[in-house]
């Protein structure tokens, strides 16, 4: 998994811990069913993070989902039937392939640059597949790393919008950058389904969401979908993350992720160096492409006892054949210091034959 670092600094642990103390005053009313996609408290705390994007949008239009991954489901199972195909970028987050397989949708991948999704080739294969939706994966991307620049979100929105062809936006890094371009979803409001998911910017326990469906007759069909699946996101989750949001914890957290993935991204060039790959300051990881001669399944099989998640091309090539390239994660629980000695083993692993002790 692309794990955030994991706070360690006594105060904002404390502070965590003290919002807890919220959550147990409440314990008896919270563990009653509640509405499938927040109540109106819940809802004004995730607009005030959404505004953090530069979203502003109406409390009907918003829902506290159950994490990033299960508002997917949700949405292929509002949008798609069996067999429609739904883009994504040529190298995507997996976990969007594993929600189209269970609802039997073909993914079709789209041709990228430097700055992501080519709006001709989006043109080109809306006009060939005939797709009910867009996936993307806009800041940070899931394993890439890249950013898509404001001004291909504004060319990839006008695609949309002349084709009338909703996006599924996938915001989950889109809070961790000091200054990340606006969402898509601001340019093309009525069209987005956008996921502000918490597991990066806050705690993959959570397992909540921040989602904005395209029109308040949207964010209906997304209740009813959610109370069918997921009946509803947990009220303790909810409740916990409302009072961190309130009382300024979630920023905090937000920040040292900020500041940790930084910290992290410079131990790696330092370690890495000399090899090609591609990374940004705040992302969970790194997109490295091995050396002449090394094999993705020897070097992810030879750092298999390292407390470093790698995972090879395999899981995110859409399009075309998967190229010996592996996701290399530097988040979780490791410290600084065991991340430099993890690399230093990888930077061993990545020269083929090279005994590793």
């Amino acid at each position: 998994m692309n794990m955030a670092p994991e706070p360690t600094d006594p105060e904002l642990l404390r502070k965590m811990e003290a919002g807890l103390g919220y959550v147990s005053a409440n314990l008896i009313d919270l563990l009653r069913y509640q509405s499938p996609v927040g109540a109106e408290r819940d809802k004004v705390a995730a607009s005030s993070w959404l505004s953090m994007r530069g979203m502003v949008p109406s409390l009907e239009r918003v829902a506290v989902t159950p994490g990033a991954h299960a508002t997917m489901a949700a949405i292929f199972s509002i949008i798609t039937k069996p067999a429609d195909v739904v883009l994504c970028e040529a190298i995507t987050y997996p976990g969007v392939r594993n929600v189209a397989g269970r609802f039997g949708v073909r993914l079709v991948g789209v041709e990228m640059d430097g700055d992501g999704v080519i709006p001709e080739a989006l043109a080109a294969a809306i006009a060939e597949h005939k797709p009910k939706a867009l996936y993307l994966n806009p800041t940070l991307q899931n394993p890439t790393t890249l950013t898509v620049p404001a001004q291909r979100r504004e060319a990839i929105a006008e695609v949309m919008l002349k084709h009338h062809l909703f996006l599924i936006e996938d915001d989950a890094y889109g809070f961790i950058p000091a200054k990340a371009p606006a969402p898509i979803a601001l340019s093309a409001p009525e069209l987005t389904w956008h996921i502000g998911g918490l597991a990066k910017c806050i705690g993959a326990g959570l397992r909540l969401a921040y989602t904005i469906a395209p029109t308040p007759r949207c964010a209906m069909h997304l209740s009813q979908a959610i109370r069918a699946l997921s009946v509803m996101p947990s009220p303790l989750s909810i409740a916990l993350t409302t009072q961190w949001i309130e009382d300024g914890t979630a920023d905090s957290i937000r920040r040292f992720i900020r500041a940790e993935t930084a910290a992290r991204q410079a131990i790696a060039a330092e370690v890495l160096g000399d090899f090609k790959y591609r990374s940004a300051d705040n992302a969970f990881n790194l997109w490295l492409t091995l050396p002449k001669g090394a094999s993705r399944a020897d070097v992810v099989a030879r750092m298999a006892r390292r407390q470093i998640g790698l995972m090879p091309s395999d899981a995110f090539t859409v399009l075309g054949t998967p190229k010996e390239e592996i996701r290399i994660g530097l988040g979780g629980a490791i410290t600084r210091d065991g991340l430099k000695e993890a690399l230093h083993g990888l930077s061993n692993a990545l020269v083929p034959n090279t005994f590793m002790g």
